[in-house]
C-alpha cells in the first residue's frame, strides 16, 4: 500500500467556495467532502464549474470566499505536495522519454534516482506502457499520452488525487486499466476526486457523487443514497405469461413491454402491490422489483 498507509489517511473538505470572473459568479457556495479510501465522481456539463473547483482545491486558482481544508485545517503549500493532479490538458514534455519523464517527476518530490526509476517503471507497466518506456512522449498515441499523464499524477504516492477527465480518449480496455489503478489507490487510503463526462464509468466506479451545474452543487452523497433518494415508483415485472394486461390497469404507465416482461411506473406503492398480486394470480412470477435510476437519469433530474 506504499507511503499512503504509512502517512495516514486525510479528508479533503471544500466549504462555501465562491468564485467570480468579471462580475459573473462561476462558483456559488460550493461545498463537499472527498473522503479517504473512496472514489468521488465529480460530474457536470461543460462550464458547470468542475475544473475551476479543482484548481481552487489545488491552490492553482484563488477563491473569492470559502475554505479548502485537510482534516479540518486550512491547506498549506506543503500540504499540496501530498496532492496528485492530472489536468484535462496534457502537460508532459514531448521530447523526454516516457520512463525518464515520470522518474524525473518522482525525483522532484524527493525520491532518490533509483527509487524514482523503480516507481516510474512499475507504475507505467501497471498502466500498460511497459513496452513504451524508452519512447519519446510525443511519439505516443493520445490514449497512451493520457496514461502517461495519469502516471505523472500518481508516481509520488499522493494522499489526495484530483483528476480532471482521466478517462478522456481511452478505449474500453484502457478505461478498465486506469479504473483498476484508481481503485487500488483508493483501497490504499487515498482520497480520490475525478471528473468525467462518461457517466456510465462514473456510476460503475464511484463510491460518492457530486453533481454540479451552473456553479452550484445540485446533489452530493454516496452513490447508493442518491439512487435511493431519487428512486421513483418504477418496477420491472418478469412473468411466465403474457404481461399485456398491465397496460390496462389504472395508475400505471407502461414504459416497455415484451411478452411476459413489463417495465412500468406506478402511481404509488399500493398500485405496484396491486400489480404484483394480479401477476401472481395469473401465473408464475419470475421476478418483481423496483428499478433504481441510473446516474444519467439522476443527473438530468437535478440539473433541470
Amino acid at each position: 500500500m506504499g507511503d499512503i498507509e504509512k502517512k495516514g489517511c486525510i479528508v479533503l473538505d471544500l466549504n462555501g467556495i465562491t468564485k467570480s470572473y468579471g462580475g459573473r459568479r462561476v462558483l456559488d457556495d460550493v461545498s463537499f467532502t472527498v473522503a479517504p479510501g473512496r472514489l468521488t465522481g465529480f460530474v457536470g456539463g461543460n462550464g458547470a464549474g468542475k475544473t475551476t473547483t479543482m484548481r481552487i482545491a489545488l491552490g492553482v486558482l484563488a477563491k473569492d470566499a470559502g475554505t479548502v481544508a485537510l482534516n479540518g485545517a486550512p491547506v498549506t503549500a506543503g500540504d499540496r505536495r501530498r496532492f496528485g493532479y492530472m489536468p484535462e490538458e496534457r502537460g508532459l514534455y514531448p521530447k523526454m522519454k516516457v520512463a525518464e519523464h515520470i522518474a524525473y517527476l518522482a525525483r522532484l518530490h524527493g525520491f532518490g534516482k533509483a527509487e524514482a526509476t523503480k516507481k516510474a517503471t512499475a507504475l507505467l507497466e501497471r498502466l500498460g506502457l511497459g513496452e513504451r518506456l524508452g519512447d519519446l512522449v510525443e511519439t505516443l498515441s493520445l490514449g497512451n499520452q493520457q496514461r502517461a499523464q495519469i502516471a505523472a499524477s500518481l508516481v509520488h504516492e499522493p494522499e489526495v488525487l484530483i483528476l480532471d477527465e482521466p478517462f478522456s480518449g481511452l478505449d474500453p480496455l484502457a478505461v478498465d486499466v486506469v479504473a483498476g489503478v484508481l481503485q487500488e489507490k483508493a483501497a490504499a487510503g487515498a482520497a480520490v476526486l475525478f471528473s468525467s463526462h462518461q457517466l456510465d464509468v462514473v456510476e460503475r466506479l464511484c463510491d460518492d457523487l457530486v453533481i454540479i451545474a451552473a456553479g452550484t452543487i445540485r446533489a452530493a452523497g454516496t452513490r447508493d443514497a442518491l439512487r435511493a433518494q431519487h428512486t421513483t415508483h418504477r418496477y420491472e415485472l418478469v412473468s411466465g405469461g403474457d404481461a399485456g394486461w398491465v397496460r390496462d390497469e389504472p395508475g400505471i404507465t407502461v414504459l416497455d413491454f415484451d411478452g411476459g416482461y413489463a417495465l412500468f411506473d406506478a402511481a404509488d406503492d399500493t398500485t405496484a402491490q396491486r400489480i404484483l398480486r394480479g401477476a401472481v394470480a395469473r401465473g408464475d412470477v419470475a421476478s418483481f422489483a423496483p428499478q433504481k435510476p441510473s446516474l444519467a437519469e439522476i443527473f438530468k433530474e437535478v440539473i433541470q
